[in-house]
C-alpha cells in the first residue's frame, strides 16, 4: 500500500525535555525533602507549635535524637544539591528558558483555562501555572534552608533569626515553608497521576512526539 503526500504514516520522534543535570538534582532534592519532612514532623512532635502532633507512623527517626540526625544529614544534601541546581539553572539558561517570562496576566489567563479544562499541555513547555509553582517551590526551599539555619544556630545566625521575629518566629517560618512544600508535592503528584506521561521524561529526559512524516519533494521533470 502506498501513501500519498496527504496520508503519510505518522512518525514518532523523541523530543529532549529535561537535561541530565536537572533530572539528577530533581530526584536528589525529592529524596532529601521527603526525609526532611518526615524527620521534621518527629522534631515538631517533641515541641509542638500548635495543638496537634503528627502520627508516629508518618515520621522518621523514632525519637528526637534520631530524627535530628536524619534531618541534618538530609539538610546538607539539600543545601549542596540546591546550590548545584541554582548554579546550573542560572549558567545554562534553564531558568530563563523555562520559568520566564512570568506575568500576572498570563497566570490569570491559564488559571481560567484550567478551570474550564482547556489548559493546553505540551511536553517540554511550562505554562504560567507550572512556572509559578516551580518558582514558588524553589523559593520555599530557600526559605526553609535559611529558617532552618536560624533555628539550628540561633546565636551564630542571630541577625537572620531577627528578620524572622526571633527563634520562635523562625520556627513558624520553617513550619509554614514546610507546609508550602507539602502542598506543592500533593498537587505535583496529583498532576502526575492525571497526566502520567509527564513522569517518564523526568527519568529518560525525553518524550515521544508524534508528527506526520514529510513527503519527499517531487522530482523535477526536464
Amino acid at each position: 500500500m502506498r501513501f500519498g503526500a496527504s496520508d503519510s504514516p505518522p512518525a514518532v520522534d523523541k523530543v529532549a525535555i529535561h537535561p541530565l543535570a536537572v533530572r539528577i538534582t530533581h530526584w536528589i532534592n525529592a529524596f532529601a525533602i521527603i526525609v526532611m519532612i518526615m524527620s521534621g514532623w518527629r522534631i515538631y512532635d517533641a515541641s509542638p507549635l500548635f495543638g496537634f502532633s503528627f502520627p508516629n507512623e508518618i515520621t522518621l527517626g523514632g525519637w528526637l535524637g534520631g530524627a535530628l540526625q536524619w534531618h541534618f544529614a538530609a539538610m546538607w544534601l539539600l543545601v549542596v544539591n540546591t546550590l548545584v541546581y541554582l548554579g546550573y539553572g542560572a549558567a545554562s539558561g534553564h531558568f530563563r528558558r523555562n520559568f520566564l517570562p512570568l506575568a500576572a496576566a498570563s497566570v490569570v489567563r491559564d488559571v481560567r483555562a484550567a478551570l474550564r479544562l482547556r489548559l493546553a499541555h505540551e511536553s517540554g513547555v511550562y505554562n504560567s501555572i507550572q512556572r509559578l509553582f516551580y518558582v514558588g517551590v524553589v523559593a520555599a526551599i530557600v526559605v526553609m534552608i535559611l529558617s532552618g539555619m536560624a533555628i539550628w544556630k540561633p546565636v551564630q545566625f542571630q541577625p537572620l533569626g531577627s528578620l524572622m521575629g526571633g527563634y520562635e518566629g523562625a520556627r513558624l517560618v520553617h513550619f509554614f515553608g514546610m507546609s508550602a512544600i507539602v502542598a506543592f508535592l500533593a498537587v505535583h503528584l496529583a498532576l502526575v497521576l492525571i497526566v502520567p506521561s509527564t513522569f517518564f521524561p523526568m527519568i529518560s529526559g525525553s518524550a515521544r512526539k508524534r508528527a506526520r512524516a514529510e513527503a519527499p519533494a517531487p522530482e523535477a521533470r526536464a
